[in-house]
């Protein structure tokens, strides 16, 4: 019976409904197709700035507006100290108009990757006044998380201006412009720090930290610093890390202590326990967040970190 039915004359209603569904399947896929035509973005054909991580892309972003398109090779999240390149990222590299580093040992892996690759490529942290690690195995050793002042972030932005000034001698103009005005943010952002803790009591001026990331915070806002370790670890905090800060965090009565985002904080949680302070929040150094995240931006990183630091040594945060 099937055999019959398969070969049976198809009515007239069947075939006109069959060529009119045909017709409207032909017309949709017409209408998709211009449709993405017109809607699909045209190649950016910008010179690119490719930088060693996301902090570094937004301020390169900021003073270059929309003359240069600006990536980061590391993504939000990453460990930079000893990140591994990928074949992309080399491949990506030869088609930079400049690649930009921080500097100060902070990319163990950027000698090798710029090795054979004819880009020229600019170190940010030139001309900072570097801050030596005071104790553990690498005492003596440059910190280099220099960007974590904003003082600092300033000559960042003035070398970002001479940079993309050199790849891009007519953008100058507007270069310094996108500069200066950034600069003055970041006065702000300091102001901010200074003033939020100018009434803490002195044996409370300490910044107590998973990592030693925040020495040129420190610095800029007079404030002791004291951490586990001072560089990203392999560890978690050794005993002996542990109830050597513990001590110093109960001698001086500290109200709160802090660990950095891309850390895990199981030992800050029990030096906090055994002493009584307040972990009061998470403190963001060495990548942004994705877009919706808390720190989408320097600027907003530098703010988040101002205030979490300010509410807990006033004793403000909340456990």
């Amino acid at each position: 019976m099937f055999a019959r039915l398969h070969h049976r004359a198809t009515p007239e209603w069947l075939r006109a409904l069959t060529a009119l569904l045909i017709g409207s399947l032909a017309l949709a896929t017409l209408t998709a197709c211009h449709a993405a035509t017109q809607t699909a973005e045209p190649e950016d054909d910008r010179p690119l700035v490719l930088t060693t991580f996301t902090v570094l892309e937004d301020l390169a972003r900021e003073v270059a507006g929309d003359r240069l398109r600006v990536e980061s090779i590391t993504k939000p999240g990453a460990e930079i100290h000893h990140y591994e390149p990928t074949p992309h990222d080399l491949a990506h590299a030869g088609e930079a108009a400049l690649i930009v580093d921080n500097g100060l040992g902070l990319e163990a892996w950027f000698e090798q990757f710029v090795d054979g690759l004819n880009v020229p490529h600019a170190t940010l942290s030139d001309g900072v006044e570097p801050m030596n690690i005071a104790d553990g195995e690498a005492a003596g050793t440059v910190n280099p998380h220099a960007w974590m002042s904003p003082d600092n972030a300033k000559i960042y932005v003035d070398n970002l201006v001479d940079a993309l000034s050199d790849i891009d001698p007519e953008g100058h103009a507007t270069y310094q412009s996108n500069g200066e005005n950034y600069k003055a943010q970041l006065d702000e952002v300091k102001h901010e720090l200074v003033d939020g803790l100018a009434e803490l009591p002195a044996r409370h001026r300490m910044l107590v930290t998973c990592e030693g990331a925040f020495s040129y915070l420190a610095r800029d806002a007079e404030l002791d610093e004291a951490y586990l370790w001072p560089v990203n670890a392999d560890g978690e905090g050794t005993p002996q890390q542990i109830a050597a800060l513990s001590t110093k965090v109960a001698a001086a009565q500290v109200p709160a202590v802090f660990c950095e985002s891309t850390v895990n904080d199981s030992a800050m949680r029990q030096l906090a326990e055994e002493t009584g302070t307040t972990l009061a929040g998470t403190l963001y150094v060495d990548s942004l967040s994705e877009a919706d995240g808390p720190v989408p931006s320097y600027l907003e990183l530098l703010r988040y970190d101002v205030r979490t630091i300010v509410a807990g040594l006033s004793g403000k945060a909340t456990r």
